[in-house]
């Protein structure tokens, strides 16, 4: 078995030496291997997740082109709508991850989206309002599985500190989908049509995965036995599930995604809106949503880069946030939105660029601080119920009689986004505490894969990235 020990800055890593020839036959660049579950993971999952968000969110594109006269619906009523798919979102997600876990990715997710894309495909067709309220509601329980389901796949696959960077890439395809919504069509058919296709590009997990060969297997084992459980051969049990129920901490990281949720959701839903109340047209206020989004997408990734090479998380989610309140501070203070477009539009950048950033590193740190796979699979889905009532309230906030400024919307979102600063805050300090609380009491575990009775985070040998 290959040494493991911990590199400078406290977390768990394999020593180059001896090499894990030794017991996974011939030398293995591990480099090239990762950049090899990369190329077979996250473009797979990715489509998926530009699907989801363009299925969700292109109802925003849709009012500005003349939705409610076509279904001779209200502006509120609309809302409503946007309510509902989160109310479905909410309510399935944890139900979602349970089932995830006790099925395998390869089954679970293709039929996710196939049902999504079905609903989506029929929302494009109805010919009323109650039609529109049905089919959102079924969408939201439709996608409800996809984020949660794919943040805790990445944990059977990646370590620890290579998980964040590949949900923020993950994450990244939302930021694609905004900017590209304007332009695209038929979505709904397109999602069943590669949702069909991806039964058979998406994997399941490492010891099963076909494109792997047994020495590659077994690396993978041995180096994700490093510094996880991903190697455990743990059952579903309603145990872990009251073990996640009862953390105060995955109650945090769910508040910690509540007050991202809200700017993110009302941004991707009204960001059509808020540029078209600024005095253009639809069709011009259609492209000038995809540089913003474009800028999402650089500053997500940038930003995902530097917070796994300097081990730290909570200072980049805060510093994102802030830099999003910049937006909105920005965009408050505009107090003629329509004479002098370019301020606000300037603001806008400032809004996506810090909330997408800060939004995919919520999401990863759960999958990387929370260990026993079930309760993992659990935290991770309660982190998004949560966060998603957050959006439930966003949907009803940008009223069509508010604009151009908006004053309501623009300032829950800037309270939201200062809140989310506060609460990431509180929870590094509860875990930097936990950790010097646990040095007193037992170094810190070397290798998680070889101890047959894990007993999960709640074990004091366990350390936690803040």
């Amino acid at each position: 078995m290959a040494e493991i020990e911990n590199d400078k800055t406290g977390n768990v890593s394999q020593s180059p030496e001896p090499s894990v020839s030794e017991t996974a036959g011939p030398v293995i660049n591990e480099k090239s291997l990762l950049r090899k579950i990369d190329a077979h993971l996250l473009p797979a999952v990715g489509i998926l997740y530009l699907l989801s968000f363009l299925d969700r969110s292109n109802v925003g594109n849709a009012r500005i082109e003349g939705l409610l006269n076509d279904l001779n619906m209200s502006g509120d009523h609309y809302l409503i709508g946007l309510s509902l798919y989160f109310v479905g979102y909410v309510l399935f997600e944890v139900p979602c991850n349970i089932v995830l876990k006790r099925t395998s990715p390869r089954v679970w997710l293709p039929t996710l989206t196939i049902v999504w894309g079905i609903v989506a495909t029929l929302m494009g067709i109805v010919q009323n309002e109650p039609g529109f309220l049905a089919a959102r509601f079924f969408l939201g329980v439709a996608e409800s599985g996809l984020f949660p389901g794919v943040t805790y796949y990445f944990s059977m696959w990646y370590k620890r500190r290579e998980r964040q960077y590949r949900v923020a890439l993950f994450f990244s395809a939302a930021s694609l989908a905004g900017a590209f919504g304007g332009i695209l069509a038929y979505e709904g058919i397109a999602t069943v049509l590669i949702a069909t296709a991806a039964y058979w590009f998406v994997h399941n997990y490492p010891d099963t995965s076909k494109f792997l060969n047994n020495e590659e297997r077994e690396f993978v084992r041995l180096r994700l036995a490093a510094d996880g459980d991903a190697t455990h051969e743990e059952k579903f049990s309603w145990a872990a599930v009251q073990n996640a129920l009862r953390d105060p901490k995955c109650w945090l990281y769910g508040l910690a995604f509540h007050t991202m949720s809200l700017p993110l959701y009302t941004l991707s839903l009204f960001l059509p809106t808020i540029i078209t109340n600024l005095g253009y047209t639809a069709a011009t206020a259609q492209l000038l949503t995809v540089p913003p989004y474009a800028f999402a997408f650089g500053t997500t990734v940038a930003v995902a880069v530097l917070s796994e090479r300097l081990a730290k998380r909570a200072v980049f989610i805060a510093g994102s946030a802030v830099f999003a309140a910049i937006g909105y501070s920005i965009l408050l203070g505009n107090t003629n939105p329509v004479a002098r477009p370019g301020v606000s539009y300037v603001a806008v950048f400032f809004a996506a660029g810090g909330i997408y950033p800060a939004t995919a590193l919520v999401l990863s740190w759960p999958t990387i601080n929370v260990s026993g796979q079930t309760k993992r699979a659990i935290a991770t889905a309660m982190q998004i119920s949560i966060g998603n009532v957050g959006a439930v309230l966003g949907t009803q906030l940008y009223r069509s009689h508010d604009g151009p400024r908006f004053i309501v919307g623009h300032s829950f979102a800037l309270g939201y986004l200062l809140a989310n600063a506060i609460v990431v805050t509180i929870l590094a300090l509860i875990l930097k505490k936990e950790n010097k609380r646990r040095e007193s009491i037992a170094e810190e575990i070397k290798n998680v894969g070889e101890v047959p009775d894990w007993s999960g985070d709640v074990d004091p040998r366990w350390r936690f990235e803040y």
